[in-house]
């Protein structure tokens, strides 16, 4: 297995420039406000008052606050991977596997990792190859938040590049 930080590779990488095993701790974390959150949810109508109304919260929700919203989290750990995964992407073949495992709250830091799971070439684009990996994301307590798989479309190093 080699571990990978942000600041060791280019924008995204070429098909052979990944193992499986390979392992990327994305870099920076992104500490979460209350205001994106509520932005995040009013921007794409998923207003429930788990996230943006504090009062209903705290006397609802079995975590007695505001949760931040699940797909906020998983757009942020996929924004966290693309430039260690998917930066020279061609497409986004698709995500599997979505899991929220725990809540994260206003004011937590969510930090993301990436494993190489399977590395091979297309057989239809010679040219290009299938990179699939597994993100993870973690609080600033190292508890699991979410983990999702996804398959990316990736060019193959042109012929004379070393």
């Amino acid at each position: 297995m080699r571990l990978f930080s942000a600041r060791e590779r280019r924008f995204g990488g070429y098909l052979e420039d990944y193992e499986p095993e390979d392992v990327f701790r994305h870099w920076p974390g992104k500490t979460i406000t209350e205001a994106e959150d509520h932005m995040f949810c009013l921007l794409t109508m998923a207003a429930s008052p788990m996230h943006i109304d504090r009062h209903f919260a705290e006397n609802e929700s079995e975590f007695g606050r505001s949760i931040v919203i699940g797909t906020y989290i998983y757009a942020l750990l996929l924004g966290m991977s693309v430039p260690d995964i998917s930066g020279r992407a061609i497409a986004n073949l698709g995500v599997s596997e979505l899991r929220h495992i725990a809540p994260m709250f206003h004011g937590d830091t969510l930090y993301g990792t990436t494993e190489v799971l399977t590395v091979r070439r297309s057989a239809s684009r010679r040219s290009q190859g299938i990179l699939t990996v597994r993100t993870e994301g973690f609080n600033q307590e190292d508890r699991k938040l979410c983990t999702f798989m996804r398959a990316v479309l990736l060019p193959c190093r042109p012929v004379g590049d070393a």
